[in-house]
């Protein structure tokens, strides 16, 4: 094979993935209808469903911008010779295989996140604005850019080192060495996440006793599930949507509820929510999750230590030497497909443990509650009632409100 013929094979599938993306989100936009689904009737009125459909209109439109944008500026990376550029530019500033890489990805990231500002100041400050959204003042959207640079340069940083440290080092043993890596610090991270991470984006506080403090006690309980703490977060300062999740594993169990979610739910509702994210413990989705999550890793890095082996994926895209940083580009996007179908083939687990949540969460709730809840917050993001089946199926980790609705109706009867 020869560098034309790779760089072929590159322009195909980066094509390819376009059409097909824009093939799946125009039969999202084929099952719209102007009938509210009955099951919804008496939570929807007939203003806020039509401001639904509109919603779901504003956002197509926005992502058919953003994605033929982002599809010229890869292509035009591709045929002007962008990345090699880059590589002469980092080249030029060190000898270091590590600062390479560093300097790479950093110019690389940090031009990509600037031409994305204006579509993503546009959806906060516009499109998310107009439909009720947006509780983001410029002041906390700067904020969070500029700790999402420091995160990124920092963390980032440090990993992408010690994986080409490894990379230079170890030979044969790279992917293996560099798989151990990964998976420790990703168990870190799962562990101390919310003590860690969320505090640097959002303040949490602990819930206060009361009604709800107590109801969620009792369903932790029944469940059998020891909790390190509650906590309430200020998700409020961002978005007006709700949210709620569960961190960390062994005695350091933790949930963490959005501001936003208590203020709109009954104690019932929240219980229910809370019950769903203690099914996913129990049913050892979490840890289902990380093994799966490990193996991925592990055979994306054996894939990547086979291409390292060959200056071709750095010559494909104009490189005259070649490089880690180079040749993970080409990796990235020669691995797409198989990425795209790890996707689905997760997506579909994803959605069967949501089901497997739910039926878990109708045995420790009060009738009816889970669903109240799952159509409060529907209503309340003005989720899209009637996506397409394909796009369901390929873009959804978690059922849809209709389906989803009908199988714990389905629990709650036996």
């Amino acid at each position: 094979m020869t560098p034309d013929i790779l760089f072929t094979i590159i322009l195909i599938i980066i094509i390819a993935g376009f059409v097909f993306d824009q093939w799946i989100n125009y039969l999202n936009t084929t099952t719209r209808s102007n009938m509210l689904p009955e099951a919804l009737k008496g939570f929807y009125d007939e203003a806020t469903y039509s401001r639904q459909q509109e919603y779901e209109k504003v956002k197509s439109k926005f992502s058919l911008v953003s994605d033929v944008f982002s599809f010229a500026v890869i292509l035009g990376m591709l045929f002007l010779g962008g990345f090699a550029w880059v590589d002469e530019l980092v080249r030029s500033c060190s000898g270091s295989a590590i600062l390479q890489s560093i300097f790479f990805f950093g110019i690389l990231g940090f031009a990509s996140d600037l031409l994305g500002l204006p579509f993503s100041i546009y959806h906060t400050f516009v499109i998310e604005e107009r439909f009720g959204f947006n509780k983001t003042t410029p002041k906390t959207f700067i904020l969070d850019k500029l700790k999402g640079w420091l995160l990124a340069a920092v963390v980032g940083g440090g990993i992408l080192s010690l994986i080409v440290f490894i990379y230079e080092k170890s030979g044969s043993w790279f992917w293996v060495l560099a798989w151990i890596s990964i998976s420790i610090f990703t168990l870190f991270i799962s562990y101390f996440y919310t003590t860690l991470l969320v505090p640097i984006f959002n303040k949490l506080t602990p819930l206060p006793e009361g009604e709800l403090r107590e109801a969620i006690e009792q369903v932790a309980t029944r469940a059998d599930f020891s909790l390190k703490d509650i906590s309430i977060m200020d998700g409020s300062k961002r978005s007006t949507r709700g949210n709620a999740y569960f961190s960390g594993f062994g005695r350091k169990k933790s949930i963490v509820l959005f501001d936003t979610l208590v203020q709109e739910h009954s104690v019932d509702e929240l219980a229910a929510v809370l019950a769903h994210e203690i099914g996913h413990y129990k049913k050892k989705h979490v840890l289902k999750g990380l093994v799966s999550g490990t193996l991925q890793t592990g055979i994306l890095l054996f894939v990547l230590s086979l291409l390292l082996k060959s200056p071709l994926p750095a010559q494909s895209l104009g490189a005259t030497v070649q490089s880690f940083h180079m040749s993970v580009v080409a990796f990235g996007i020669l691995y797409s497909p198989v990425s795209m179908i790890l996707g689905i083939m997760f997506n579909s687990i994803s959605r069967k443990h949501e089901y497997e949540a739910d039926r878990f969460a109708v045995g420790l709730s009060k009738p009816g509650a889970l669903q109240e809840a799952l159509k409060r917050l529907s209503v309340k993001n003005l989720s899209n009632l009637t996506p397409h089946p394909w796009y369901v199926f390929i873009h959804y980790s978690h059922p849809a409100l209709l389906q989803r609705l009908a199988a714990i109706s389905r629990h709650e009867k036996l």
